[in-house]
């Protein structure tokens, strides 16, 4: 089988060319030009960032695109779909506020946002595909009403599936709440109570009720409440949530890997992932940490596969960066995802997807200076 074709170039910039112009440039050579926009609904789904999350993709990226698009003649739009768990983008309205206060709305970007799965994440579709975890995913109905689609990364770390790139932010993030329900329901966190401190951080962001303190003032988890999305995990300052088996993990990445084909079967795609401010843990968190590793570049591909792993294979052979949580981690994996999250094991969300015919793990990197 031919290699599958990734382009990528550094974020040096030129004399009078900037790195919207590299951009440009970048995504002409790995083939946006070879997709049929002319007079169709072109998705371009983008996370918007978390209100206090600083390491989300500049709107100014998502414009370059939107006028490629335009220039092809399609018709372009920003979405995503609203989260599951409590914060500023859990409903259309508040999600829509947010993606204004981070910089996205129709006069930065030059098209309009549509939160894909309505005002309470309930406009969805049902996408049958009968995979091993997934017989008919639930898609945002905008998403899957769009001619084509595009998908806008940010590669960066994450506290459940190892990293978040093309793939997870196809597949969880294009989901309904019934869809991210579906797929977080086999990854339920449990509470180390030798390292629980009490503070109720974990109580206060869940959405479900799940958290509650025995008699003994430690938190505990109702596993019936619980939908395993993992926030609690995120905001624990002492490391004190956990995964109860790595096994979940494995099933929320080959869940996601499924549902990312739900939504580019049968239709062009075209995927970018920026590897800049890679931070140890998703933009859904309203904060940010220090990058694990320097700022690396972009990359492009028609395979969102190969572009993760390609991705993922250019963190790993990057230093670590002084100071960050990384850097003060046992180096046990020799892998920089591992070793950030060891609880987590992100090739199989990569080994799933190649199985189910979404791509090829298998590339050819081709540099545009």
């Amino acid at each position: 089988m031919e290699n599958a074709k990734v382009y990528t170039t550094n974020l040096r910039t030129y004399g009078t060319t900037s790195l919207l112009d590299k951009l440009e440039k970048l995504v002409r050579a790995a083939g946006i030009e070879t997709l049929p926009f002319q007079d169709r609904y072109a998705a371009i789904k983008v996370h918007f960032g978390e209100p206090g999350n600083l390491a989300y993709l500049r709107p100014n990226y998502a414009r370059r695109i939107v006028d490629i698009v335009r220039s092809l003649g399609g018709k372009p739009f920003l979405t995503d779909c609203n989260t599951l768990y409590v914060g500023g983008r859990k409903n259309a309205l508040d999600h829509l506020e947010s993606a204004y206060q981070n910089g996205y709305n129709p006069f930065s970007c030059g098209c309009h946002l549509l939160i894909a799965d309505g005002l309470k994440g309930t406009d969805e579709a049902l996408v049958p595909i009968h995979q091993k975890h997934v017989a008919e995913a639930k898609i945002g109905r905008a998403i899957m009403d769009a001619d084509i689609f595009i998908s806008l990364n940010h590669f960066k770390g994450h506290e459940s599936t190892g990293f978040g790139g093309a793939l997870k932010n196809i597949g969880m993030g294009c989901g309904s709440r019934a869809g991210k329900m579906e797929m977080h329901s086999s990854s339920k966190p449990q509470v180390n109570p030798a390292k629980c401190r009490s503070c109720g951080v974990c109580r206060s962001i869940c959405a479900h009720d799940a958290l509650s303190f025995n008699d003994q003032h430690i938190m505990r988890i109702d596993t019936h409440r619980c939908v395993g999305c993992g926030r609690c995990i995120g905001v624990c300052n002492f490391d004190a949530i956990e995964p109860m088996n790595d096994e979940a993990n494995d099933i929320l990445n080959e869940k996601i890997a499924e549902y990312a084909l739900a939504v580019l079967q049968g239709r062009p795609h075209f995927h970018i992932s920026f590897v800049i401010d890679v931070s140890p843990c998703c933009d859904c968190h309203a904060e940010n940490d220090l990058p694990i590793v320097p700022d690396i570049g972009i990359f492009a591909s028609l395979d969102p596969v190969a572009l993760d792993q390609a991705c993922a294979d250019a963190v790993n052979r990057a230093p670590i960066m002084p100071g960050s949580v990384l850097d003060t981690q046992p180096k046990d994996h020799h892998d920089h995802f591992t070793d950030t999250h060891p609880e987590t094991h992100w090739q199989s969300c990569l080994a799933h997807a190649e199985k189910i015919g979404l791509g090829s793990r298998h590339y050819e990197l081709i540099s545009i200076r």
